[in-house]
């Protein structure tokens, strides 16, 4: 088979978000086979090339052309003020579609309060540059200490505070820790050389990959829902269905009957089902869902 003519070097985020990510890409239409012997995962698409990075290294990878296009947090371009093009938001992260949190927490016992209370402190973090914006915003002075991992066990015997990331604060009531402020929220976002986007071929590339994507972000927690139902008893099923939702009527082969094809939030349909059931629909089908492409 003749290779292709030009290949998209994509980075793919390497430890937290990789089985989100990997995830993602499977319910997008593309199957991602990791190695753990390699950073340079196999991908059924000849137009792509993927890599591994660390997810606080790809906005620089991008930067310098060394990859077309990645995926990182937008916490890890502003930390490293990358120069890269932000081609779409991907909202999701290692366990939700919610943003991730880097929060100011100190001892549950600290006599702190807020971002003022720290002045002349010590404030352990990763994220060095984003926590002394955050402190200058605050006119406040305090030492910002880079952290290797493990932030939340280095207070109170290390540091007075930490700025950490957090999806549920989980991890960091387990260690004790209140969280004083939020510094930052941040989603996952798809960024690109701006060479690459700036080029026809790879910017049409990168824009199909995102409309896939974001399809399937889109069917995230979602289903549908089929039935049939008499056209006498249409009214009362339309009711029994959320607000706002449009759903698809189709004429049946028997004139008296129509079927209906909707969407709906997945978390709801065990309230709905019943309701549909007792407005006298029949049929009633639930399946998953890939992708919604608008």
């Amino acid at each position: 088979m003749k290779p292709p003519a030009r290949q998209l070097r994509l980075g793919l985020p390497k430890g937290s978000l990789q089985d989100a990510t990997l995830q993602l890409f499977a319910r997008a239409g593309w199957r991602i086979n990791v190695s753990s012997r390699s950073y340079f995962p196999v991908i059924d698409d000849p137009e792509i090339t993927c890599m591994l990075v660390r997810a606080q290294e790809m906005a620089r990878y991008v930067e310098t052309g060394t990859l077309d296009c990645g995926i990182t947090g937008r916490d890890w371009v502003l930390e490293t003020a990358a120069d890269v093009t932000e081609m779409a938001e991907l909202p999701y992260a290692k366990q939700s579609l919610a943003p991730v949190r880097w929060v100011l927490a100190v001892p549950e016992e600290a006599d702190v309060h807020s971002a003022r209370d720290l002045e002349g402190k010590v404030i352990a973090t990763e994220v060095v540059n984003i926590t002394r914006k955050y402190l200058e915003r605050h006119g406040v002075t305090a030492r910002v200490e880079f952290s290797w991992g493990a932030t939340e066990v280095k207070v109170p015997h290390l540091a007075d505070a930490i700025v950490e990331v957090t999806e549920t604060g989980s991890s960091l009531r387990a260690n004790r820790l209140r969280i004083v402020d939020t510094v930052l929220e941040s989603r996952t976002v798809f960024i690109a050389h701006r060479g690459a986007a700036a080029d026809p071929w790879a910017n049409e590339k990168i824009g199909q990959l995102l409309m896939l994507l974001e399809g399937a972000i889109a069917a995230y927690n979602k289903v549908g829902i089929m039935l049939n139902v008499r056209r006498e008893n249409l009214d009362a099923v339309l009711q029994a269905l959320p607000a706002l939702k449009n759903p698809t009527i189709s004429t049946l082969s028997d004139p008296d009957w129509v079927a209906l094809n909707t969407i709906v939030d997945e978390d709801v349909v065990r309230q709905i089902i019943p309701k549909l059931k007792a407005a006298k629909a029949q049929g009633i089908v639930e399946y998953p869902l890939n992708k919604i492409v608008l």
